[in-house]
């Protein structure tokens, strides 16, 4: 396992596609389906929380991953389907188990994000037995209601 430092840097591409515009997001939102074919804002978001899990890759223990905790990002310019888009990311702050990124993203023709990224270092047992935890207390509290 290397050393977390700040300065890390990392970068990934992805092709939009059909799959990645704004009315494939869910059929649970049924606004989303009459708006333009263009790059959605909710899969921005998750490409660059992936770019941010990879770039930790070799810097994690097996038993840790990180969860993302804040997103402060603008998305300034539409991206058509079969366009690339590219995020970079870079590690500028480390408190204890907190990390940010900056990021930055393009479609090779316009900037179409910007901003920062949080995520927390987490023990993934530890984080699994809470969900179940706070999973089962929600079932409880359903069943007296």
């Amino acid at each position: 396992m290397k050393e977390l430092t700040i300065g890390l840097k990392y970068t990934k591409e992805i092709f939009v596609d059909k799959s990645l515009t704004v009315p494939n997001v869910s059929e649970l939102f049924t606004g989303f389906s009459d708006m333009p074919p263009v790059l959605a804002t909710a899969y921005l978001i998750g490409f660059v929380e992936w770019t941010c899990i990879e770039a930790l890759h070799d810097y994690l223990m097996p038993s840790d991953k990180t969860v993302g905790t804040h997103v402060n990002l603008s998305h300034s310019a539409a991206t058509p389907i079969g366009l690339r888009i590219k995020a970079e990311v870079i590690l500028i702050n480390i408190n204890k188990k907190k990390l940010t990124f900056s990021v930055y993203c393009t479609d090779g023709l316009d900037i179409i994000c910007e901003g920062t990224h949080e995520r927390y270092i987490i023990n993934e047992d530890k984080f699994l037995q809470k969900v179940k935890d706070k999973s089962l207390s929600a079932i409880k509290n359903i069943s007296i209601i």
